[in-house]
């Protein structure tokens, strides 16, 4: 079990009192395990700041601000992936039952593609094969990491950290266009969108890892392809 994963799950996870209390303590996993390189721990000193000694509503504020206003960022995989299509559900179903295959307990009314609730999942996994499967949206973690870098400085210094984890190319990939986050109007219309459909998708047999990553590769690949 990788509590680096864990870690950067929490540093991603909406900033609450309990997660602030365990700043210090996220900052010596990181350290203790050192999977990511010095240049990446030290990039995380940031947010770990803030997160410490930082008012916490105006942390709250900056993550929905950062996070809620569009869908150019949204922390949600399988929105850079299929969007709003038929797939999408189908994709969700399978998730949910690999996590329920090694025993991960969803909250009510989470999405099993929240990029947190992965990274926990990843986290139970042997290193191998949690570098693997992370490796499969690698070129959406690269995205989002370019594209908030010009949003903001800690949050981008996570995803960054992810990437890393991920060995994401250089180029990033994501289905959904990126958007100026001053544009209200824009991305008020984004989200008019019509709302996603979670019942099955086109069949295929089994379920599983290879069927996620299957769906992963091809994806991402579209979005490469489209980009």
């Amino acid at each position: 079990m990788s509590r680096t994963y864990r870690a950067l799950a929490a540093l991603l996870s909406y900033p609450t009192e309990p997660l602030q209390a365990e700043a210090s303590e996220i900052a010596a996993v990181l350290d203790a395990e050192a999977l990511l390189s010095p240049a990446g721990r030290e990039a995380l000193s940031g947010l770990l700041d803030d997160l410490a000694r930082g008012d916490l509503y105006e942390m709250q504020e900056r993550y929905v601000g950062l996070f809620d206003r569009g869908r150019s960022v949204s922390l949600h995989l399988f929105e850079h992936v299929h969007g709003e299509s038929r797939d999408r559900g189908q994709a969700m179903a399978d998730l949910i039952t690999l996590y329920q295959e090694h025993g991960l307990e969803m909250s009510p009314g989470e999405l099993p593609d929240f990029l947190p609730l992965f990274l926990e999942f990843t986290s139970l996994l042997p290193p191998a094969e949690a570098r693997e499967l992370l490796a499969e949206p690698a070129p959406i973690l690269r995205a989002l990491a370019d594209r908030l870098a010009s949003r903001d400085a800690g949050y981008a210094a996570v995803m960054r950290a992810v990437a890393e984890l991920a060995m994401a190319p250089a180029a990033g990939a994501s289905a959904v266009p990126d958007e100026d986050p001053d544009d209200l109007a824009a991305l008020d219309a984004a989200w008019e969108e019509a709302a996603v459909r979670f019942g099955p998708g086109e069949a295929m047999d089994g379920c599983g890892t290879d069927r996620l990553r299957t769906r992963l590769r091809a994806a991402t690949r579209d979005a490469a392809a489209a980009a």
